[in-house]
């Protein structure tokens, strides 16, 4: 039954949107937890799904912003085709206790260095 356990969990992780080259991971870690080692970490790991350009890591410090929300890990890769299989891999994978949401993200607001999230955006 490997190809129905397979296709539940596609079901489960589903990530919806217009695929990009860019991969944006939330959720993976929590605010003041990121270290020196995390963007070398997040592309190694992604690097199974295809060419990593670049590894960003974002941390929004606003108060009372949400815990689960405030490190934004953006994953830059060489095709989109890339993108989507990292985001069915890590979307809804549980890393150190946490649920991993992966959405894609509009290219030219990452070329931009337009990291911040949007008014009443949520995973």
């Amino acid at each position: 039954a490997p190809a129905a356990a397979a296709a539940a969990a596609t079901a489960t992780s589903q990530v919806t949107g217009t695929p990009t080259r860019v991969l944006l991971l939330r959720n993976m870690i929590g605010p003041g937890e990121v270290d020196e080692d995390l963007e070398d970490e997040v592309a190694e790991e992604c690097e199974k799904f295809g060419q990593v350009v670049r590894v960003m890591i974002f941390e929004v410090t606003d108060a009372g912003f949400p815990a689960q929300e405030a490190v934004r890990i953006f994953v830059e890769f060489t095709a989109a085709e890339a993108s989507v299989k990292a985001a069915a891999e890590m979307n809804g994978r549980f890393f150190g206790g946490r649920t991993v949401r992966a959405s894609y993200y509009v290219e030219a607001k990452f070329e931009a260095n337009d990291l911040g999230p949007r008014p009443g955006e949520r995973a």
